[in-house]
């Protein structure tokens, strides 16, 4: 998403097209994925409106500083940043779930801090990267972090609501407060947009299914696997304008490591 998402923004550079023509796509992913689960699972809609409200923070607020953040620093740092929204999820999750203290879970959160210190080392950036991008970043991944913890203490209290619906919920009520925000209206301007919603609609229908199955402190550093991913995808489709030097892939690398230490010791 964060890839294809800059190379829309380089053909069309206005943030706020670029948030409405990537959330309304998503929903018709998440909205499509609910419909064929609905034989096995059913909808519950009386249930949803607490992932309405939980969409609010992400992917309302969350994914207009998101759309910021790529149009300042780039896909291939701002991936690298929302690589550190595992740690600020780990924290909420011991500090207010009562999930348990482990030693691998804090090996894997330093492992993630390395990762960020290494991005703040980095020397080689593109002329084009603002540092305000990085902070809208972290912004935004604080927000990926509280509304993790958010759906995983409604899972936790049994909901009826299956994982796509309430994803798509969530992403309806992102969408009220990103049209509210945009004032875009749909036009032919969109269309470079289009691929960038569909991989997030897709990727917040995996990530709702994942919380129905798992713990935060499990789930999130996982998540991390998306800093390497948004690297490698950076090299081969933006390689002119990233400049990814080495020093931000062994950041991902150190992100990742912490992410699959977790996993491997959930």
């Amino acid at each position: 998403m964060s890839v294809a998402l800059r190379m829309a923004l380089q053909r069309e550079p206005d943030a706020a097209l670029g948030t409405i023509a990537t959330v309304v796509p998503a929903i018709a992913v998440a909205v499509v994925a609910a419909a064929a689960e609905a034989p096995a699972r059913g909808l519950h809609l009386d249930g949803t409106w607490p992932f309405l409200l939980a969409g609010l923070l992400s992917p309302g607020a969350a994914q207009i500083l998101v759309t910021l953040a790529i149009r300042e620093a780039g896909a291939s740092r701002v991936s690298m940043v929302f690589g550190t929204a595992p740690l600020v999820s780990v924290t909420i999750a011991l500090a207010v779930l009562g999930e348990p203290v482990r030693a691998p879970l804090i090996a894997g959160a330093v492992l993630v801090v390395a990762g960020g210190v290494e991005l703040a080392r980095e020397r080689e950036r593109p002329g084009h990267l603002r540092r305000i991008g990085l902070v809208y970043a972290f912004a935004g991944a604080a927000l990926f972090a509280t509304r993790d913890n958010l759906v995983r203490h409604l899972v936790a209290g049994r909901t009826a609501v299956p994982p796509a619906v309430a994803a798509a919920a969530a992403l309806i009520g992102g969408g009220t407060v990103v049209v509210v925000w945009a004032r875009r209206w749909i036009s032919r301007r969109w269309l470079p947009f289009v691929p960038a919603g569909i991989f997030f609609g897709g990727s917040y229908v995996s990530l709702f299914e994942a919380y129905y199955r798992g713990r935060v402190t499990v789930v999130a550093p996982l998540v991390a696997v998306e800093s390497l991913v948004g690297i490698v995808l950076s090299i081969v489709f933006l390689r002119d304008s990233e400049r990814v030097g080495k020093r931000l892939i062994l950041g991902a690398a150190l992100i990742v490591a912490g992410g699959a230490l977790i996993g491997a010791f959930r």
